[in-house]
């Protein structure tokens, strides 16, 4: 159930006398914020603001606080998520939270509805320089999926052999966003935005030899792009880029509904 329903829910259970209003305050006094233990404050109000609910970081968290803030959020939000998960910290948090399904490549750990499916208009595209950008991308693109976007996925399409870029124009072509991924030099995107009709996102990896400066070489290229209609996230940010395909699509959708 998602944070407006579950307020809407709430409202229509007091007025119908299924619910006292003493009960409902209980139920209301945590809606804004949560407070976990002594080491968190989970904002069960951010879907109401922003559309997206609060997203767990995983590093410098311990599994016992992890658990429990997926805990707290699981009846706030319909998916809940935490990324940069490693395969022992989920096997760890599994043996707590059984339910929870773990996306390897993408390094989130999620707690998701049975029968998940797209729910908001629109396609995200997430393309790779590499093969070795994929974690950075697959972070993008399970971000998205997870959020309720149809996504299309094209792998290793980097400048090195442009070629294999043009050969799948037709991605490019069917999709609303584009994020694109890259290390090295970073010129991907500015290819991509060169040939695309929709927004381009690109993501600096810090995949690269040394004077690459772990992605920084990569985000001075996507900054200093030529091309236009280009945004630039944080190196290695896939989870960030994904948030704003999505902002992208939702304003759209939501201009598109009050155009006469």
């Amino acid at each position: 159930m998602t944070q407006p329903d579950a307020l809407r829910s709430l409202l229509d259970s007091v007025a119908a006398g299924q619910l006292s209003p003493e009960k409902a305050f209980d139920k209301l006094k945590y809606l804004e914020f949560e407070p976990v233990e002594d080491f968190a404050k989970v904002d069960h109000h951010r879907a109401l603001r922003t559309g997206f609910p609060e997203v767990i970081w995983g590093p410098g968290k311990t599994v016992h606080q992890i658990v429990q803030i997926m805990r707290s959020m699981r009846d706030h939000a319909p998916v809940v998520m935490a990324t940069r998960i490693e395969p022992e910290v989920y096997h760890q948090i599994h043996a707590e939270l059984p339910e929870a399904f773990y996306y390897e490549a993408a390094r989130i750990c999620a707690l998701v509805p049975l029968n998940m499916a797209p729910h908001h208009a629109g396609t995200i595209g997430v393309l790779t320089a590499g093969t070795a950008d994929l974690p950075v991308a697959e972070e993008a693109a399970v971000t998205a999926e997870l959020s309720g976007f149809q996504v299309r996925r094209l792998w290793d399409v980097g400048v090195a052999g442009l070629h294999r870029l043009l050969r799948h124009r037709q991605v490019m072509d069917e999709v609303d966003v584009l994020i694109v991924v890259a290390g090295m030099e970073g010129a991907l995107p500015s290819v991509v935005a060169g040939l695309a009709n929709c927004p381009v996102i690109a993501v600096p990896t810090s995949i690269g030899y040394g004077a690459s400066f772990n992605g920084l070489a990569a985000l001075l290229t996507m900054l200093n792009s030529c091309a236009a209609g280009i945004g630039v996230v944080n190196i290695d940010n896939g989870f960030g880029a994904a948030v704003l395909a999505g902002q992208i699509l939702r304003t759209a959708a939501r201009l598109n509904r009050t155009l006469p």
